[in-house]
């Protein structure tokens, strides 16, 4: 799978998927509490920075525990962090993962997510040597969507009443995508 004590770092155009540090709680703490970004993600916006703070120790127990790869979004032209996209539940005996990410609301529309997801979808099937990539999304998220269909990834069923989010009762859209479907970086 993966050496070392950190994810390696990704560059797409105009944005680098890299290891969050310590030095990035403020920017996971904007992106995760911001309440447009997390309207359609299964958690409620974060309230406080200590939050932010143990979220972030998650993501490296889950890096080390290579059950979790989530890397910052970071913007080249200024180094800050935007979002994040995440490979978790990773499962090496069954060749799969789901694929999830969030992306500051100011940042919307900007064609950052439509670099940095390829390369991730990339990632697992090349170097993880994934076969099924699978999301889950809400019904509601046009955008995510089509993101996702523009990668090639397949609407496979509708779980309703899937999540409680905040005392919100939500359906969730179960989209997969096959290595062997894969185009690759020359498709977006």
């Amino acid at each position: 799978m993966i050496d070392g004590d950190r994810l390696p770092t990704i560059d797409a155009p105009r944005v680098r998927l890299r290891w969050l540090t310590e030095a990035d709680v403020d920017a996971v703490f904007a992106v995760f509490s911001d309440p447009i970004m997390m309207r359609y993600w299964a958690t409620p916006p974060m309230k406080e920075r200590s939050e932010a703070e143990k979220y972030l120790r998650s993501i490296h127990e889950g890096f080390a525990g290579r059950t979790l790869f989530q890397w910052g979004i970071e913007r080249k032209e200024d180094a800050r962090v935007i979002g994040s996209t995440t490979l978790f539940k990773l499962d090496a005996v069954n060749g799969r993962c789901e694929i999830g990410y969030g992306l500051g609301s100011a940042y919307w529309k900007m064609g950052y997510m439509s670099e940095a997801l390829p390369a991730v979808v990339d990632f697992a099937f090349h170097r993880l040597k994934l076969r099924r990539i699978e999301a889950d999304v809400d019904p509601r998220n046009e955008n995510s969507l089509r993101i996702l269909g523009k990668l090639g990834f397949s609407q496979e069923g509708l779980l309703r009443e899937r999540w409680n989010v905040g005392g919100e009762i939500q359906d969730t859209v179960i989209l997969g995508l096959l290595a062997r479907e894969w185009k690759g970086l020359a498709r977006t």
